[in-house]
């Protein structure tokens, strides 16, 4: 199995697509006020994805993560919300897990590509789930249409691995499954708010 295999295998068991509260957005049974919710909590970690780019020594990307960060800030001002310092437990976990991932640069790139190889199916469900079911201004929909179908960064980090040792590569892939799991879990926590 080479190196994307195992961090893609690291991924499936926390795969965010098949999280209940992906399932609801895109069934558009997911409440707006979940959506508010999500918008503000989740936005913290948006905001700190910089970081995991500035370690990896890739500040052009992280200039760009800071952008994209003013874009989610659009989509939750678009719900009548702002980004906040989480409140819900799971949420504070994954800021403290990326913090803790991102110290390195092994671990950051297994973060990162938990992050970035899913982000571009689940940016284009949850368009298609705003298009479909809530009625939201075109700002709340540019980071999602800026993320949908945009897989280089997932494809950099792979090529940047695949000239590490074997060691880099496995602390990695259990970075990889660490922020995996953390960022499942935070859909968790911001779900059962809204049950």
């Amino acid at each position: 199995m080479d190196l994307k295999d195992q961090l893609d295998a690291a991924i499936e068991p926390w795969n965010l697509l098949d999280h209940p509260f992906y399932q609801a957005w895109n069934a558009g049974t997911l409440p707006v006020e979940a959506l508010k919710t999500y918008a503000a909590e989740y936005g913290t970690f948006i905001a700190g994805i910089d970081a995991g780019w500035e370690q990896v020594g890739n500040s052009e990307h992280a200039a760009e993560e800071r952008e994209h960060a003013d874009l989610w800030r659009q989509f939750a001002a678009t719900l009548g919300t702002d980004i906040s310092n989480p409140k819900i437990p799971q949420v504070q976990t994954l800021l403290n897990t990326a913090q803790q991932l991102f110290s390195e640069p092994a671990t950051a790139w297994g973060a990162l590509y938990a992050f970035e190889a899913q982000q571009p199916q689940t940016a284009a469900t949850k368009l298609v789930g705003l298009d479909t079911h809530y009625q939201v201004a075109e700002p709340a929909r540019t980071y999602f249409q800026v993320h949908a179908g945009d897989l280089y960064e997932a494809d950099m980090i792979v090529d940047e691995l695949q000239s590490v040792d074997d060691v880099t590569g496995q602390t990695a892939v259990a970075a990889c499954a660490t922020m995996s799991e953390a960022l499942w879990d935070s859909l968790t926590g911001i779900h059962d708010q809204h049950k």
